[in-house]
C-alpha cells in the first residue's frame, strides 16, 4: 500500500513538473493553449474587428482608385489643351494662359506620381 502511494505521489511531480506556469494559467503539455472563449460558429470580436478593417481598406483603396482616374483625366484634357494652344503659337513663348496650365499639370503629375506610390 505504502508502494502504491509512492507511486501515486511520484506521478503527479513528473505531471506537475513538466507543465508550466504562464500568465497564472497553467500550461500542461499536450493541451491547447487556450480555448475559445465562445462557441464555435459565432465571430469573435476580433474577427469582426478584421472584416471591419478589411472593408475600410477596401472603401479607402476604390476611392484612391478614383480620384486617380479624375486626376489623369484633368491631366490628359490639360496636357490636350497645352498641346492645342503651342500648335496656334506662331512664336516659342506660352501665355499666361500657358503657363498656368504647366504649372497646373507640374501639379497634378506630382499628385498622381505620389498617390501612385502609397
Amino acid at each position: 500500500m505504502r508502494m502504491l502511494l509512492v507511486a501515486v505521489v511520484g506521478v503527479v511531480l513528473v505531471v506537475g513538473s513538466s507543465a508550466k506556469v504562464s500568465g497564472g494559467q497553467m500550461q500542461v503539455p499536450g493541451f491547447p493553449d487556450s480555448l475559445p472563449q465562445q462557441m464555435p460558429g459565432h465571430r469573435t470580436r476580433d474577427a469582426a474587428d478584421g472584416r471591419r478593417g478589411q472593408e475600410l481598406a477596401k472603401m479607402r483603396n476604390e476611392d484612391r482608385q478614383k480620384k486617380l482616374v479624375a486626376d489623369t483625366e484633368r491631366l490628359l484634357a490639360l496636357a490636350t489643351d497645352l498641346k492645342a494652344q503651342v500648335g496656334q503659337s506662331a512664336t516659342d513663348s506660352l501665355s499666361e494662359d500657358g503657363m498656368k496650365k504647366v504649372e497646373e499639370i507640374e501639379k497634378l503629375a506630382h499628385s498622381v506620381k505620389e498617390r501612385m506610390k502609397g
